[in-house]
């Protein structure tokens, strides 16, 4: 850190969690360089003498900065809403006339997606009026090709046994514990036979394959920078007030009050 700062920017600082402090003041008066930089030495001591200024400052601008990303990702999704209803080979759990529902964006290499599942599971048997949709989107592709294979086998699975077995595949290969490298041809195997399913069908990849790429392609508009990506809705007139959107990880109670929101709706 350089020992002289800008004036006006640590006055800023100061008055973030300081309110006598007038940033502008700093702007605005005339001051010399000499007397700039004695007002820069005195407020970095200051800094330097009283670091939970700057700790409060760090906390108040990242919380700026998660509803500057909150609001984002909210219109990205209003304006996606349309894509995001339609579900044309989209895994799904729930009935099809639903109010509300639930989309999940995940990679079944990623770790934080594994300790999402249970909680889905959770929200899934306290809401089963409730539709979620199953979005596989590899992002983990490029470094684990299990990623694309785990992708592939449950989509394969939902295509010739539904729903049911699909949710035992999709929560199986979480249970297995392996993800970000760990997941194996051996896992994806015995997770699949332990949900019914049959000899893997290659002639399915294409099919399989173009729905993540869609996949991808719609995360990407929605401004979704990993995994996973986590969108509740109501399945008509969506706004705001009945829209949330989790970048990552979400508690079971705040899901639960994001559905409430949405039924509202």
């Amino acid at each position: 850190m350089k020992k002289y700062l800008n004036v006006a920017a640590i006055a800023l600082a100061i008055s973030t969690v300081l309110p006598s402090v007038s940033a502008s003041a700093a702007e605005n008066a005339d001051f010399s360089p000499a007397q700039q930089a004695r007002i820069g030495e005195i407020a970095a001591d200051y800094l330097v003498a009283h670091p939970d200024v700057l700790i409060e400052v760090s906390k108040k601008l990242q919380a700026r900065q998660a509803e500057l990303q909150r609001q984002a990702l909210m219109a990205s999704a209003l304006r996606g809403h349309r894509l995001l209803m339609q579900l044309d080979g989209v895994p799904v759990k729930g009935p099809a006339g639903s109010k509300v529902i639930v989309t999940e964006f995940f990679d079944y290499e990623c770790s934080v997606c594994s300790a999402m599942a249970p909680v889905m599971e959770k929200v899934m048997a306290a809401r089963p009026e409730v539709r979620f949709a199953f979005r596989d989107w590899t992002i983990f592709a490029g470094r684990y090709q299990e990623s694309t294979a785990a992708s592939r086998r449950g989509l394969d699975i939902w295509r010739q046994k539904g729903a049911g077995a699909y949710m035992t595949y999709h929560n199986g290969i979480y249970r297995t514990g392996h993800n970000e490298g760990h997941l194996t041809i051996q896992d994806i195997e015995q997770v699949a036979t332990v949900a019914g399913a049959g000899p893997e069908n290659v002639t399915g990849y294409s099919q399989s394959d173009a729905l993540i790429k869609g996949n991808d392609e719609l995360a990407e508009m929605l401004g979704l920078t990993g995994t996973p990506g986590i969108i509740v809705m109501p399945a008509e007139n969506a706004t705001a007030d009945n829209t949330t959107v989790f970048p990552g990880m979400a508690g079971e109670q705040a899901m639960m009050q994001a559905i409430d929101r949405a039924a509202k709706g």
